[in-house]
This record gives structure tokens, sequence and C-alpha cells, in this order.
């Protein structure tokens, strides 16, 4: 058996971050790739390292149509075009407008099934909005009309100053003038009344990106393809491979797997605190993954239940892949050492 776990945040690269990781120390994290094996390239997102993964263009991924169709995928429109369409914060500061993405804020689902109700009827020539089942702060657009979305995620694009991203539009009128629409439609919101006064940001805007109709194909090299997160289950779909929930710790996950094959597990939880730099849920975050599932997958690698395990962490500041099999454990004289910053 392949185990290999795709981790974005892996590795931090914001400084306050990286000194609250060096005080950590994950044992088995650095027992692994201080034995393993690193291939090293070009940072990229998690987006691009799926794309690239599933045989995609790394500019390709259609990120509205597969969170639509991990949703609904009998009904789903396969020919449609697609966006997601994420709900933010726009904040103005002093000298700029900065990006909220919605992970850093709590968004109930009557929230977002009110919210996207006024959307859709205000703009139904142009689009349709779903909130994903389970997931308020994720939406994909059914696109109807013309709408110029963003190149970047929005966790990736946190904290950025937004006129940046306007600029480097194709279209940057249109995106400006769109914007400006969605914040006058929010700004007097039921929602964002309540939300006001309970001292909660209020979503004012929507990030568009993420566009294009699904692919007739996809390459899948999984036996199986354990996510919670919506772009991963519908690749997985896509590909005609098996895919399961996330499991709660590698223990349970080698309950319910194959013995043999290649296996993808997405554990994303690192990637929201990292990108808005929440050092405590994000300490909080790599000691669960610790215990949870490098410890029991070293073990298991040690009395040969799996026979390789590979750790990507794509958007460190390089990406890197760390194979390990159970005869680089022998390697005594590669000493772990402290990851935070990542050194060569």
């Amino acid at each position: 058996m392949h185990v290999e776990l795709v981790i974005p945040g892996l590795i931090p690269t914001q400084a306050t971050l990286q000194t609250a990781f060096d005080s950590l120390r994950p044992p088995t994290l650095e027992l692994l790739v201080a034995r393993g094996r690193i291939a090293r390239r070009a940072r990229e997102c998690f987006e691009t390292w799926l794309a690239g993964a599933f045989g995609l263009d790394d500019d390709a991924l259609p990120a509205g149509a597969l969170t639509a169709l991990a949703d609904d995928a009998q009904t789903v429109d396969r020919s449609a075009r697609w966006m997601r369409a994420d709900p933010v914060h726009l904040h103005l500061g002093r000298e700029r407008l900065t990006l909220v993405p919605s992970a850093a804020f709590p968004l109930s689902s009557e929230e977002a099934v009110a919210l996207c109700e006024t959307l859709n009827a205000h703009f139904a020539d142009i689009f349709k909005i779903t909130p994903s089942a389970g997931r308020p702060g994720c939406w994909a657009a059914q696109i109807a009309g013309v709408v110029v979305g963003f190149d970047t995620p929005p966790l990736e694009a946190a904290g950025d100053d937004v006129d940046r991203h306007l600029r480097a539009q194709a279209d940057a009128k249109r995106s400006h003038a769109l914007l400006n629409e969605l914040q006058m439609l929010l700004h007097a919101h039921p929602v964002n009344t309540a939300r006001e006064a309970r001292g909660e940001p209020v979503v004012n805007s929507v990030w568009f990106w993420g566009a294009g109709s699904l692919p007739s194909h996809v390459e899948g090299r999984w036996r199986t393809i354990s996510a919670d997160e919506p772009l991963t289950q519908g690749l997985a779909r896509l590909a005609g491979t098996r895919g399961l929930p996330l499991a709660a710790s590698a223990d349970s996950w080698l309950e319910q797997v194959p013995e043999d094959g290649r296996h993808l597990i997405v554990l994303d939880a690192l990637r929201a605190p990292h990108a808005l730099c929440d050092a405590e849920s994000y300490l909080a975050g790599v000691q669960a993954l610790e215990v949870r599932w490098f410890a029991p997958l070293l073990e298991a690698l040690r009395t040969q239940r799996i026979g390789m395990l590979t750790l990507h962490a794509p958007d460190a500041a390089e990406a890197l892949s760390i194979e390990t099999v159970r005869a680089d454990l022998r390697r005594f004289w590669r000493r772990p050492r402290a990851l935070a910053p990542w050194k060569d």
C-alpha cells in the first residue's frame, strides 16, 4: 500500500507561525522529513497541485463545477459554465481594501441561503448561486451572463489588497462595477444587519474564481481518495475513483481501505489558520495531525502494514514531496531537525 497525504499549510511560510512551529517540534513529522527522500519544485497553491495531480492544466481547475458535482452529481449540468462564488468580507482600512475570506468568520446555513436568495433574485440573468451542502462559506454559481473571476482562491488572497487583484483582471472595469453592485445590494441585508449587531463581520461581497465547465476526463491514479474538501471530492467522482469521507485518524482510515494500491488523503485543516496567521489554531492542528495521522502511519510503515508514505506540502516556501519506505527509517545518521523556516 502506498499512502499519499497532501497537507496544504503543513510547513509555515509566515514568520509568526514559523516561530510558533519551532517551539512545537513535532517528532514524527521531523523524523519522516529527515529520513525520507525529498523532491522539490516551485511553490504552488493547493488548487494548482490538484490540477496537476489529476492531469489538468495548472490554470484550468473548474472549481465551481467541481464543487457543484461534489454536492449533487445527479442533477449538475455538466455542460454549463460554473464558478466558485465564495462569500467574503471586504475590510476598508486607512489605505486599502483587504480581503477577509469566509474561513475567518462564522456563517450559518440559514444565513448563506438567505444571502444567496437575494443575490439570485437581483442577478437572475447573470448567475444562480447555491451554497455548498454542509459548507455555508463555500458557494457555487452557474453562470449565464458575463462574470470576470479572479485568478486566486480567497484563502490564497487573504489579507491582500483587493484593488491589486482588480487591476490584474482582463476586464477590471466590469469587475469593479460588479463588486460595487454587490456591496450596495448586501449592505442593508437583514443577515448583515443582524451580524453587525452581534459584532461579526458582514458578508459584503462575493469572490468569483475557478471558472469553467466540467472536463470530459481527468486522470485518477488512486484506488481511494479521502477528503472533506469539495474540489477533491468532485475530481474523485470525475475520475471514477472510490471517494471516502475523511476519517478521524489514520487508524480509523486503515480499518476501511483495501490493503494494496495507491491511496490519497487530503488533510486541509491547517490551510485556513495558516492563511489567517492564527497561531493557536495552527499549532493545535499540527499537534492533531502528529497524533492522529503521522504517528500511526509511521508505525504502520515500521510494521509493513503500508509499504510507502508520501507527504505533499505544495505551498511551503518550495513545493515538497517527502517519500518514505521502511528501509529509509534505518538512516539514523539523518537526524531530525527543526522544519521552520524550511532550509535545504
